[in-house]
């Protein structure tokens, strides 16, 4: 599978890449993105909500009434949940709401979520995203280029480009991520994804089966 790789400044070089068919070109598993998508929302959830129970709320234990022949429900302290100020029943509890997914099926997900962004043109291989300096100015121009400038875009380079890190965390539309912790979440969220040459090796060789 070939696809021609663009300079920078949104020029085509001329020259043309080999994607593995296995990671850009497979048929998409639709359900194992749903589950992938679903862990990494879940892993980051926080999971501290948390309401008083009625033995934690602040008040008396006195009883307010007595049981019998008042001619009203039966009650106990004001704590009682029916009680405003009481406390909640069935309330919330802090909980851990991350789950295990095989490594089989994680890169499944994220080859079908490549393979989705290849079939619909939303894919681009860039030669180089070498910034000489961290300037959100630089980063506007390279979508410029591309016509990128008011989607959502995702941008993969080599873990030693730390400039285009930070010319980029400035933009909400705009995303830079390293090649090892690309994700499902992250590609499927991008409108258009910008892969670096040098860190096509990489995504083969995390991704192959």
């Amino acid at each position: 599978m070939e696809i021609s790789v663009f300079s920078i400044d949104g020029k085509d070089t001329g020259r043309k890449v080999n994607l593995d068919e296995a990671v850009f070109g497979c048929e998409p598993n639709d359900h194992a993105i749903y589950l992938d998508v679903k862990q990494f929302m879940a892993n980051a959830r926080q999971g501290t909500h948390k309401t008083k129970q009625r033995n934690e709320v602040h008040g008396s234990t006195r009883k307010l009434h007595k049981q019998k022949g008042t001619g009203g429900s039966r009650k106990g302290s004001i704590k009682n949940p029916l009680y405003r100020g009481g406390g909640r029943i069935f309330g919330p509890e802090p909980r851990d709401y991350s789950f295990k997914l095989n490594k089989k099926l994680k890169r499944l997900a994220r080859r079908s979520a490549l393979s989705y962004k290849t079939q619909n043109n939303a894919f681009t291989v860039v030669e180089g995203m070498n910034f000489e300096m961290p300037k959100t100015k630089d980063f506007i121009a390279f979508l410029s280029s591309f016509s990128a400038n008011e989607r959502k875009v995702l941008v993969v380079v080599q873990e030693t480009h730390s400039n285009a890190f930070l010319s980029a965390r400035n933009l909400p539309g705009a995303n830079v991520i390293s090649a090892s912790e690309l994700n499902t979440y992250e590609i499927m969220d991008a409108e258009r994804v910008f892969v670096e040459e040098q860190s096509l090796p990489v995504l083969e060789k995390l991704l192959s089966a």
